[in-house]
């Protein structure tokens, strides 16, 4: 990872060895890179909102589909298992496409394209969630449930104040890289004229017509971006962790 990201810092010092690179564009020091890099960078804060956006939704509701696939009943199991499969089975650029473009038609409602890419991503990342959330209920000791049932605590408490607190502990860092898998997968809403980083880059290409320039600092952005985002969870897990002694 060092040597990766010394390499992409290193790439604008080559500029001076070959006429083909043209980091000017990109250029600081210069009045025209200077805007180039505020435009490419214009686009961090739709990146982010709709990330975290679809993260909370598709949490609370991987949650709402995971509780089915542990209960009593073959039914709602049924209902879990299915959900989980149909969902995971379509790739997410098929789903955001589908939800933009069919959506509208099938409900008779505009949602906009803010809208349809945090819906999309909400429901292609809620399949995972609900499985990150099913592996971490049940590996919480069933002592633990009959601990609750000894207070008088009905599933609702019991989930609420026993069993997901330490389930969240343990699935953190699947949290963390589901997280970052959706920071990744937001670039694809580009698709549908979302001005987010990936969208800026490429209308940045189309008027610049220097690729290789402008997709690499493209690649810094999300590279900066997670490796911001991981910290952050690093950091949540060493505090749990450090809770717990």
């Amino acid at each position: 990872m060092t040597r990766l990201i010394l390499l992409l810092i290193s790439l604008p010092l080559l500029s001076s060895c070959s006429d083909q690179w043209g980091w000017y564009v990109v250029d600081p020091t210069k009045k025209s890179g200077l805007t180039n890099l505020k435009f490419l960078l214009s686009g961090l804060e739709q990146t982010v909102l709709m990330s975290f956006t679809a993260i909370a939704i598709s949490m609370v509701v991987g949650l709402a589909v995971a509780l089915p696939g542990m209960s009593s009943s073959k039914g709602w199991r049924r209902f879990n298992r299915v959900y989980v499969e149909v969902v995971r089975a379509v790739p997410i650029l098929v789903l955001i496409l589908w939800v933009y473009y069919g959506l509208p038609q099938l409900m008779g409602i505009s949602i906009g394209v803010f809208g349809a890419g945090v819906l999309a991503l909400a429901l292609s990342d809620s399949a995972f969630q609900a499985e990150i959330f099913r592996a971490g209920i049940q590996s919480v000791n069933r002592g633990q449930y009959e601990a609750a049932r000894t207070l008088s605590l009905n599933y609702a408490d019991t989930m609420r104040f026993v069993i997901l607190p330490q389930a969240i502990k343990r699935i953190l860092p699947a949290l963390g890289n589901q997280f970052v898998y959706m920071l990744k997968m937001s670039s694809l809403v580009s698709v549908i004229g979302m001005q987010e980083l990936t969208r800026k880059a490429n209308e940045l290409v189309v008027t610049e017509y220097r690729p290789l320039e402008i997709y690499t600092i493209l690649v810094l952005e999300y590279l900066v971006l997670i490796l911001a985002v991981s910290g952050v969870f690093r950091w949540f897990e060493s505090r749990m962790q450090s809770d717990e002694r």
